[in-house]
C-alpha cells in the first residue's frame, strides 16, 4: 500500500509498505527496521516477532542497557527533567502481516522506564507512527515486514 505524505517534510516519515518490504521517505528496505522522526533508519536484526526480547526493543528506543536506580531522582537538580524524558514516549512494534502480543516479561522494563510499548501488525504501526510523528510525539517505531501473512 502506498501513503501519501507532505513532499515537504524532512521527518522519517513511512512512505509505502507491502508484502517482505518498508518504505521510508521513498527508500524500500527488505529487512526489519527501527527508527524515529530524526536520524537514520537502522537495521533491526529481528526475523519474526518470537525473536523480539527485552533488548532488542531497547536497542529500537535507543536506550542504553545500563540499569538506573529507580531513587536517582532525589539526587538531580530541583526541576530537573526525568529520566523518562530522555528517551521516546511511545515505541510502536510492528509485528509483520498479524499483531502478535509480546510478554510482560519483555515489556516491563520498558514500562518501568515510562515508555509506552504498543504492539499492532505492521500496517497499523506504520499508520500510527505517521500520525504520531506529525503531531510532534516522540516516538520511535520499529518494523517487521511482512512476509504474505496478511489477512484476507
Amino acid at each position: 500500500m502506498k501513503l501519501h505524505t507532505d513532499p515537504a517534510s524532512a521527518l522519517n516519515t513511512v512512505t509505502a509498505y507491502g508484502d517482505g518490504y518498508i518504505e521510508v521517505n521513498q527508500v524500500r528496505f527488505s529487512h526489519a527496521v527501527a527508527f524515529g522522526p530524526e536520524g537514520t533508519v537502522a537495521e533491526w536484526p529481528v526475523q519474526a516477532a518470537a525473536e523480539i526480547t527485552t533488548s532488542l526493543l531497547q536497542q529500537a528506543a535507543g536506550l542504553s542497557e545500563t540499569r538506573r536506580d529507580p531513587l536517582d531522582f532525589l539526587d538531580e537538580p530541583e526541576g530537573g527533567s526525568p529520566a523518562h524524558g530522555i528517551g521516546p514516549e511511545v515505541l510502536i512494534v510492528g509485528t509483520g502481516g498479524r499483531q502478535r502480543l509480546l510478554s510482560q516479561e519483555v515489556l516491563r522494563p520498558l514500562l518501568m522506564a515510562g515508555i509506552g510499548v504498543e504492539v499492532m501488525d505492521t500496517q497499523a504501526a506504520a499508520r500510527t507512527y505517521n500520525i504520531l510523528m506529525a503531531e510532534g510525539r516522540r516516538v520511535i517505531v520499529a518494523l517487521l515486514p511482512t512476509q504474505g501473512d496478511l489477512p484476507a
